[in-house]
Formats: structure tokens, C-alpha cells, sequence
């Protein structure tokens, strides 16, 4: 089988189901950001030397296919072959949240995207998944889309933020403090 089908060599792409939109359209920029943060992730990953941390990404990059697969579905052509995201996996999200967050020191002040190269890469990873985010609340805005999927999206990037700091902590790096009015 070829990778290339010359299908959109006019500047569209199919959607599950058959339909065909530009490769501008609001659904195709909402999957497609889900699938930059799924490279950020996957990037992530490899500067990971903790296990839990490896695990956990793991564990939500076939979660971000779901998402896609769910943006990438219009509501006529949704069937039980999709999987669904649900709110079972934006709790899970939540208590990896709170497990993390009860290691690391309190936070006493805004921290800057930084510290070790994993820390980094998961901060690279956090703010792919708030430009997926908002693609996927601009797309709502026209067309049906799962709720639960912004939830899910929402919690994210709230666990890549205290991955990140979990990262550093694990590395012996401190966070980088924001300092307004230095420089």
C-alpha cells in the first residue's frame, strides 16, 4: 500500500465517513492540533528517564488518537467503532493530578517553562494541548462536538503542567520562577 493517494493534491482530506473538507476546515485544524501535541508528547517521552512518568505518557497518547478519532468523526457518521472519550478518563487525569501534585513543594510563584530537558519538552507538550484546546472550543462553537472531549483536554494540560514539575523534581532541577521587573 502507498503512503500517497494524490487524494489531496486539491487541498482536502476525507473525514471518517466519507466527507471531504478543505484541509482549513475548523474539524481538520482541531484533529491536527491533537496530533502536534501527540509529537510534542511522543518527543517528551524520550526525555523521560523516570518510569512513572514514561508510563503515565504511555498511557495518554492512545487517548489522544481517540480524541482525534472522535474530532475527525462528523456527528452523521459517529458509530461504536469510535472510541469514545469519557468521563472516567478526564478522573483518571485528575487523580494522576493529585498523586503528582503530592510530591512536589507548593507553588509560591509562576514558573517559566524550563529546568530539565524533559521538563521542557512536557512545557512544549502543555501548551500544544492549549492550542489543541482551543481549536476544539472554536470548532464547537460551529458543529457538535463531545464535551467531555474539552474537559478532557482542559485536565491535560493542567497534568502536563505537574508532569513537568515532577520531571524537574526528579532530575534534582528546581522550577524556574518567573521574576517580574528583572532583566
Amino acid at each position: 500500500m502507498k503512503i500517497y493517494t494524490k487524494h489531496g493534491d486539491d487541498g482536502s482530506t476525507g473525514l471518517f465517513g466519507g466527507k471531504r473538507v478543505l484541509k482549513d476546515d475548523l474539524r481538520v485544524a482541531a484533529y491536527g492540533s491533537v496530533d502536534e501535541l501527540n509529537s510534542a508528547l511522543g518527543l517528551a517521552r524520550c526525555a523521560c528517564d523516570a518510569s512513572e512518568l514514561a508510563r503515565l505518557i504511555d498511557r495518554i497518547q492512545p487517548r489522544l488518537f481517540d480524541v482525534g478519532a472522535n474530532l475527525c468523526t462528523p456527528p452523521e457518521a459517529m458509530n461504536d467503532h469510535i472510541p469514545r472519550v469519557t468521563e472516567a478518563q478526564v478522573e483518571a487525569l485528575e487523580a494522576a493530578i493529585d498523586d503528582l501534585t503530592s510530591h512536589l513543594p507548593p507553588m509560591k510563584h509562576f514558573i517559566l517553562p524550563g529546568g530539565c530537558e524533559a521538563a521542557a519538552r512536557l512545557h512544549i507538550a502543555r501548551t500544544a494541548c492549549r492550542l489543541a484546546e482551543r481549536h476544539i472550543v472554536t470548532l464547537a462553537q460551529h458543529e457538535t462536538v463531545d464535551p467531555v472531549i474539552v474537559r478532557y483536554m482542559n485536565r491535560l494540560s493542567d497534568l502536563l503542567f505537574v508532569i513537568a514539575r515532577r520531571a524537574n523534581q526528579l532530575a534534582g532541577v528546581d522550577d524556574v520562577p518567573w521574576k517580574p521587573h528583572e532583566g
